[in-house]
């Protein structure tokens, strides 16, 4: 099974002066899920090479195991710094496509058009699509093979509306995850801020 994870190459929130990214344990825990069930990993982002890390996502209490096991594994550190670009990949070379989070994604991945064929083909072939936090936004464009919003009519989760005011960035985003879901025609589900929920409709998984 091959399994490509997409990465965000975006790394500020936009003139705030603060660094961004990608989310690292939205990436190592399921990168090891995968990883020791023997599944082969492509990770890819826009511009190729090492993709920016949201400097927060480091910070001792956003360390858990799979983050520690990261910081000593040299082959995933060395794969995570040679990232290929997103338009060297074919939907037909992959069983599955994953999008971690952090605030990076809503910014390119949500607007590359390389991304957003990968991830119409793929769910066009019956393929799983899934994405985590406010990687969810990277749907806001895609569409199924009749024209119609991907997320339209799904059961679909995500960064909330709550979540983004709790950390004082909503006037900061280029747009609200929940939000963009919702009026795509998303049925967009939630628990309480900060906890784990995941969503499951059909072959698209949002988290």
């Amino acid at each position: 099974m091959k399994v490509a994870m997409i990465l965000t190459s975006h790394d500020r929130l936009c003139n705030t002066g603060k660094q961004t990214g990608f989310w690292l344990e939205e990436l190592v825990a399921p990168y090891y899920t995968l990883h020791d069930a023997g599944v082969e990993i492509t990770l890819a982002s826009p511009q190729g090479g090492q993709p920016p890390l949201d400097p927060k996502s480091d910070e001792p209490d956003a360390q858990t195991q799979d983050t520690e096991r990261f910081h000593t594994d040299r082959a995933a550190q060395q794969a995570l710094a040679a990232t290929v670009r997103v338009d060297t990949l074919r939907a037909e070379d992959f069983d599955a496509v994953f999008y971690p989070g952090g605030h990076g994604p809503p910014w390119d991945l949500a607007e590359d058009p390389h991304s957003i064929a990968l991830i119409e083909q793929t769910f066009a072939d019956g393929k799983p699509v899934a994405a985590v936090c406010h990687a969810p936004g990277v749907l806001r464009h895609a569409k199924k093979p009749d024209g119609t919003p991907l997320v339209a009519g799904k059961r679909v989760t995500g960064f909330t509306n709550s979540e983004e005011q709790g950390v004082q960035l909503t006037k900061v985003v280029p747009f609200l995850v929940e939000d963009e879901l919702r009026r795509l025609g998303g049925q967009f589900e939630r628990t309480d801020d900060w906890q784990s929920y995941s969503v499951t409709d059909g072959h698209l998984v949002t988290g």
